[in-house]
């Protein structure tokens, strides 16, 4: 059953996809707001969990201020699937004038210089266009994917993030070793670190709570020496806002684990700040502390 589940959702999608394509943009835009208000009245259960997330993001929030925080999180996720389904048609002056960046020069330079750079951020506005921007000026970006089921869906996205111009490498035992080979190159490594999707993630604090947080960005920079920055993506009224952090250090002396850890827990601040700021973009409908159950369910 669970085969044909996965088999029926991937079908969906791609249908999902070339339809989304072909209609004019307000047209898709407003077909997606409404899908959303609909996700939103269902409240099932991951926007039950995206509730109890931003529960704990902004714990002083009123139940009326919590809730619109809800609905306008809703309407920032679906706004990322639409974009997500047309972005194959955007070309390279529309993605590059819908974007707005601050501190630029923290991965520029590295790039420039020829030592890579390593860019970890939160699931949080839509870091493909983010993505896209900087493959966009010729830019070259790595990237990982936890493979979905089934095989077609992931191909998919795969297949969508390389017309961006991405490198995309599934998530395995050699990931680490090739990811190295491409800081040697000069290239800029992105990779979403606020999940840990490997079940051996760094236990950091996170909005006053422990979550797990994968370490590989961390060992990348201290095995290779490019620098280790963070970024926030979130969306505004005309594209995307990008803002860099960084490049973090370790606060501590001790060996390769120690200091790795400290720089996850960097991260998490970093990603906790940018995310404070504007939560609703920020795309977490999955469960994250360890203290509302296993941090990857």
């Amino acid at each position: 059953m669970s085969g044909a589940k996965d088999f029926l959702s991937a079908q969906l999608y791609l249908i999902g996809w070339k339809i989304v394509q072909s209609l004019p943009e307000k047209s898709a835009y407003k077909l997606f707001e409404k899908l959303g208000k609909i996700f939103y009245d269902r409240n099932g259960k991951s926007v039950q969990r995206f509730r109890s997330n931003l529960k704990v993001v902004k714990p002083t929030a009123g139940s009326q201020d919590l809730e619109k925080l809800v609905i306008n999180g809703i309407s920032s996720y679906f706004r990322y699937w639409c974009d997500t389904f047309r972005f194959p048609s955007w070309n390279k002056e529309k993605i590059i004038k819908t974007v707005t960046v601050t501190n630029e020069n923290l991965l520029k330079d590295p790039i420039a210089a020829g030592t890579g750079v390593i860019v970890a951020l939160p699931h949080s506005g839509n870091w493909d266009h983010a993505g896209a921007y900087f493959c966009a000026q010729g830019i070259p970006l790595v990237t990982v994917a936890e493979r979905l089921k089934p095989e077609k869906l992931f191909q998919k996205f795969l297949t969508y993030r390389e017309a961006i111009g991405m490198e995309v490498l599934a998530l395995d035992s050699n990931t680490l070793p090739t990811l190295s080979n491409r800081l040697e190159a000069g290239k800029l490594i992105a990779l979403v670190a606020d999940r840990d999707f490997s079940k051996n993630g760094v236990e950091v604090d996170f909005f006053g709570r422990k979550a797990k947080m994968p370490i590989g960005p961390a060992v990348l920079s201290l095995r290779t020496g490019a620098p280790l920055i963070t970024a926030q993506v979130s969306y505004n009224p005309t594209g995307i806002q990008i803002d860099f952090l960084g490049p973090l250090t370790p606060r501590i002396q001790g060996s390769l684990e120690e200091r790795a850890k400290d720089l996850v827990q960097q991260c998490a601040e970093n990603f906790e700040a940018g995310i404070g700021k504007q939560p609703e973009d920020w795309h977490m409908l999955q469960r994250i502390w360890i203290e509302t159950g296993v941090a990857n369910g």
